[in-house]
């Protein structure tokens, strides 16, 4: 179950969509964000909401198999946030962004299944982490209209050793999740900074090498 009620919870999420939004990580209606109540149901953003100007209103009720229990429509990718939820019982929050960052490096290396960090400080930030010394695996699944066969694709790869609560969708963005919506913050912003230094390490170099 989750720690929080209904009304916390959405604050939680309006308050993370500016943030996110602030960042740039949320532009025009993309991303959906999502928490774990205490009920056992899933409060989450409605569908063709900007995330920088969300007010509780756009924060509705799903039941674990994704059965609408207030009314709205919910976000497109609604079963991508179940199907976490149901991996992961200790994943009380979980957040999408669309950072170009993110996207960019999907893009760049269209092969990779993962993207592997390495040596950096701020993955002391992921679960069970607690030394540079170390490295993260960030799966990294094709894009699909049908969000099942993102599920099917990505699942094993979550589960899998030294996978980080995170993966991220060629030519989408970043999903993160954690014990509440902070700790998905917190992940999404280390997920992020590491993408971006890997980008301007690999930028560097080939700018050394003309």
């Amino acid at each position: 179950m989750g720690t929080m009620g209904f009304d916390d919870a959405a604050r939680a999420l309006v308050e993370t969509g500016r943030r996110l939004d602030f960042r740039g990580w949320a532009p025009a209606t993309g991303g959906n964000y999502s928490a774990r109540l205490d009920d056992g149901s899933i409060a989450l953003t409605v569908s063709g909401r900007h995330k920088g100007r969300l007010t509780p209103a756009d924060i509705m009720r799903v039941a674990l198999d994704g059965t609408p229990l207030t009314p709205g429509k919910p976000s497109a990718e609604t079963a991508l946030h179940l199907a976490i939820y149901r991996l992961f019982p200790e994943a009380n929050g979980v957040l999408h962004g669309h950072s170009p960052e993110a996207v960019g490096l999907s893009r760049a290396y269209p092969q990779a299944r993962e993207w592997v960090f390495r040596g950096h400080e701020m993955l002391k930030i992921y679960p069970g982490i607690d030394t540079h010394e170390a490295q993260a695996r960030l799966p990294i699944v094709d894009n699909s209209q049908d969000m099942a066969v993102i599920e099917a694709a990505v699942s094993p790869a979550l589960l899998a050793p030294g996978a980080i609560p995170a993966y991220l969708i060629r030519s989408h963005g970043l999903y993160s999740w954690g014990a509440s919506v902070a700790e998905a913050e917190h992940v999404l912003e280390a997920t992020e900074w590491l993408i971006a230094a890997e980008l301007a390490e690999i930028g560097f170099r080939n700018g050394a090498a003309r």
